[in-house]
């Protein structure tokens, strides 16, 4: 809106018609319903839309459902449906229970596969689905070659692309047809929101909006001025976030009692080349391997003073997390310990290293 910083909150279920004739061509109007969108969705969507390079972006009430409604959209019974196995685990959860009870085949794959995924398409595959890093154990996809492949074999792809955020991902540049985001994480940046985004391509856009509209979810006004606000500043944010993040990565790397560090830009990183020819920047999540017993990543975990033992990400304060990777099938990783996964928030990094070695000391004395 003009002559607004801001966008004004607007709250709407009904929204007054001023003709007959106007509510019969409804459909050539912006706001019809509160469900339908207002202004304030609006102006968030057209600068998700602009950040993605998309055709089209939709709202919905949390990342898990920006997973879902896609899916729901572009598959149905008889279909097969291919995912990445090292995916974020409530995907899995969604596509192993609604998707299979749907009477959809699921079949997980490499996320180092590249164009041999051709080898996996059937007649009846509808959806490639990846997201890349890979979630907790940061494997990095050729995604343009998985995504020509599925389109050769007639397949649409999505792509979670909430690590990387359109600032340093473009997934629809390189060959995705749906880029999904949680913006409960960096756009937010504050930890008090729960929202998602799908940013479509022209083809792909009109079933994802329908979708959306027939399963009726829409984000609420309130939450996505938070986002809208969020929004200016995550630049800013996530150059911190990266910036501290790689440092306490280089510094974990050759601390004793720590074994291998996950982190895309890493130069030790075994997917490195992947990740520059792919990726413009890193952000604040990584993880790293604590070998021994879980017990002792408890007491890693227990011992952390500043950093807070929590799930999500992105917001300004740091978390950790012991990995539970016991659902994969293929993208396992190490064996012999616990990877912890670690949000870099906006403190100071030298209080961060003080508290990673606070953990690092309380689990000397585990077994």
């Amino acid at each position: 809106m003009h002559g607004f910083v801001n966008p004004p909150v607007v709250h709407a279920s009904t929204v007054l018609f001023e003709s007959t004739d106007a509510m019969k061509n409804r459909r050539s109007l912006p706001y019809t319903y509160g469900l339908r969108g207002t202004p304030t969705t609006k102006a968030l969507e057209d600068a998700l839309s602009e950040l993605e390079n998309a055709h089209e972006t939709i709202l919905v009430p949390s990342g898990l459902a920006a997973i879902s409604i896609p899916l729901l959209a572009f598959l149905g019974a008889g279909d097969h449906c291919l995912i990445v196995d090292s995916v974020y685990s409530p995907t899995r959860q969604f596509a192993n229970g609604t998707l299979r009870r749907m009477g959809v085949e699921i079949e997980y794959f490499d996320p180092h596969v590249g164009p041999g995924i051709a080898e996996l398409m059937r007649p009846n595959t509808r959806v490639v689905f990846l997201e890349a890093p890979g979630s907790n154990t940061f494997e990095m996809m050729d995604v343009r070659a998985v995504c020509d492949a599925a389109h050769a074999g007639g397949a649409i792809t999505m792509l979670d692309n909430t690590w990387a955020t359109p600032l340093y991902f473009r997934p629809l540049e390189h060959g995705v047809d749906l880029s999904i985001h949680a913006l409960t994480k960096y756009p937010s940046g504050h930890s008090d929101v729960m929202m998602g985004s799908v940013s479509a391509t022209r083809e792909t856009a009109h079933r994802l909006r329908e979708t959306q509209m027939q399963i009726g979810v829409n984000a609420a006004p309130d939450d996505v001025y938070l986002v809208l606000r969020g929004l200016k500043t995550m630049g800013v944010r996530l150059e911190r976030h990266r910036a501290s993040a790689l440092e306490l990565a280089g510094w974990l790397e050759g601390r004793e009692g720590v074994g291998e560090v996950r982190h895309p830009a890493l130069p030790s990183f075994f997917d490195r080349e992947l990740y520059e020819r792919q990726f413009s920047g890193s952000s604040g999540l990584f993880s790293f391997l604590l070998p021994g017993s879980f017990a002792r990543a408890s007491a890693f975990l227990d011992a952390l003073q500043i950093i807070g033992l929590g799930y999500s990400w992105g917001g300004h304060e740091s978390l950790a997390v012991a990995v539970d990777l016991s659902d994969r099938t293929i993208s396992k990783g190490p064996s012999d310990g616990t990877f912890i996964r670690l949000q870099v928030g906006l403190e100071d990094v030298a209080d961060l290293e003080a508290d990673l070695e606070r953990g690092l000391s309380a689990a000397k004395g585990v077994t």
